[in-house]
């Protein structure tokens, strides 16, 4: 059993897969640095001033008093609507899904050159080499 896990661990699709995951997992986290860091304040001033890490609405009774973060209404025991988290996480998810796209898209391009490459032309049948090397003796 121990073998069998062994063959199934050092496998090279195994590690790739290992790979692959790690790797996108770091490049999750820094699209969503780009993404609540750089794009969304700039995409919030040029819409007013909006803060959509903080763009909420309030699902409970409030009592008339206002909140100005989502962690203070949670605190405060209040539901929340958290519209601008939610388009942080689309606007994440639309990021990375085109990266994806753009590596699967040149791997498939990759493939498409390979299998394109004329093939090796094939040896001919035994017959024919045994003729040709008859007539080549004949000509001697």
């Amino acid at each position: 059993m121990l073998k069998e896990f062994k063959e199934f661990a050092i496998k090279g699709n195994m590690i790739d897969m290992a790979v692959g995951i790690v790797i996108g997992a770091a490049f999750s986290s820094i699209i969503g640095s780009l993404v609540a860091d750089v794009i969304m304040p700039l995409v919030g001033m040029l819409l007013g001033g909006i803060d959509f890490s903080n763009w909420f609405i309030l699902l409970g009774d409030a009592g008339g008093t206002t909140y100005a973060t989502i962690d203070a209404a949670k605190e405060a025991g209040i539901a929340t609507l958290n519209i601008g988290l939610f388009i942080n996480a689309i606007i994440n998810f639309l990021i990375v899904a085109f990266a994806l796209f753009m590596v699967v898209k040149g791997i498939n391009s990759m493939k498409r050159k390979e299998e394109a490459k004329p093939a090796a032309p094939k040896a001919p049948p035994a017959q024919e080499v045994l003729l040709s090397e008859i007539r080549d003796l004949l000509k001697k």
